[in-house]
């Protein structure tokens, strides 16, 4: 199995620069996730590992040894496309079977008769036949081999193109956004279901993902991407408690870690000239921050209770949890205290919450659970 090794590695179409510049490692056996939005240069660096593109600079490396030039088939890698990609005329079986047939095909196989006679034959052939079998029964496809793609549900088809990719026993996975395609209830069916399956062949997995649920339900490390650049390497755990900058602090989490403008006073943090928190380690005198909380680090308390003044204007029951949503104010509502033009914070509580649009209520927080972020770059501040 390759452990993979990117190296400058860059790719433009034309005046269009795609990849800037990208360096990263991809260990063996491990679940990789790209993630990030659309446009950010995911999928293009996963037909740079297939070899269905070219890389316009730098280098990619199979176990230290440069592949650029390589062609796909000699790279071992199965690739599960977006769309499923399945032979509309073949039933489940021949589609499954097909790399297995298309491996032990001939030159003189194309001729039109031949052709015919001799896929066939293979498809009767034992190893073939069983191999496909079994990958069948693995995914829950048996009952469905001699049907056709058009009698399919989504799910259906997308475990039929797992098995396909399955079948030849490649050493790397390569899977592009293969779940977005499917209704909430078969997303979170086919996330357990990959999951398994990678525990259970032990091989690398790269998985190109938008959807960060994905990415921090499946993942053993992610590569966070935002226009060609990377943000951040880390697993699921390290990239939620601790981003790298503003942007991975926005994208990873449901809500978004609440970022609001502050200042750094004679080291202590304020906001809007509100005392907000000491400072526990020495930092520059002046200094305009983004004071950056999960939400579910801040709680929810009666008017005056907490430092921070919030009426609430949003109210989301989710069942399992409450998500509410509040306007932070400089002083108490009595005092005549004013809304800060820093949009919605957000705090979730477990359980069911009773609680009314335009209630009074404050804010407090554990000062530990705090990130600073540096205004002008967005970088988190150390």
């Amino acid at each position: 199995m390759p452990a993979l090794t990117f190296r400058n590695v860059s790719k433009t179409f034309g005046d269009n620069t795609v990849i800037k510049t990208f360096d990263a490692e991809i260990h063996d056996g491990e679940f990789l996730v790209l993630l990030g939005p659309s446009g950010c240069g995911k999928s293009t660096l996963l037909r740079m590992i297939a070899g269905l593109s070219d890389i316009s600079s730098g280098d990619l490396l199979f176990n230290g040894e440069v592949a650029n030039d390589w062609q796909p088939k000699k790279r071992g890698v199965a690739f599960v496309f977006q769309t499923y990609a399945l032979y509309p005329h073949a039933t489940v079986r021949e589609n499954i079977a097909f790399p297995l047939i298309m491996d032990a095909f001939r030159k003189w196989y194309h001729l039109p008769v031949v052709n015919m006679i001799a896929r066939a034959r293979l498809m009767k052939r034992a190893d073939i036949a069983e191999r496909t079998l079994k990958i069948a029964r693995q995914l829950e496809l048996e009952p469905l081999l001699d049907r056709r793609p058009a009698s399919l549900s989504g799910g259906q088809r997308q475990r039929v193109a797992l098995a396909r990719a399955l079948v030849r026993n490649p050493s790397l996975y390569l899977l592009d956004e293969p779940l977005s395609n499917l209704d909430a209830k078969l997303r979170t069916q086919m996330r357990s279901e990959i999951s398994a399956l990678h525990h259970k062949v032990g091989k690398t997995f790269v998985y190109v993902t938008h959807d960060q649920v994905e990415a921090m339900t499946m993942a053993s490390r992610i590569i966070i991407m935002n226009k060609g650049v990377v943000q951040q390497v880390g697993t699921p755990d390290e990239i939620y408690d601790q981003p790298a900058n503003t942007f991975v602090a926005q994208f990873v989490g449901s809500p978004p870690m609440n970022l609001i403008p502050a200042s750094i006073r004679d080291d202590t943090l304020k906001l809007s000239g509100k005392l907000v928190a000491d400072l526990p380690a020495p930092l520059p005198k002046r200094r305009e921050v983004t004071f950056g909380i999960r939400p579910e680090k801040l709680s929810l308390l009666g008017p005056g209770e907490g430092r921070l003044p919030a009426p609430v204007s949003v109210v989301e029951r989710l069942g399992a949890e409450t998500v509410i949503g509040c306007r932070l104010m400089t002083g108490d509502e009595e005092d005549d205290g004013r809304l800060l033009e820093t949009g919605l914070v957000f705090v979730r509580v477990s359980g069911h919450l009773r609680m009314e649009i335009g209630q009074s209520c404050s804010l407090d927080y554990d000062a530990d659970d705090v990130l600073l972020f540096d205004v002008e770059n967005g970088q988190r501040l150390k």
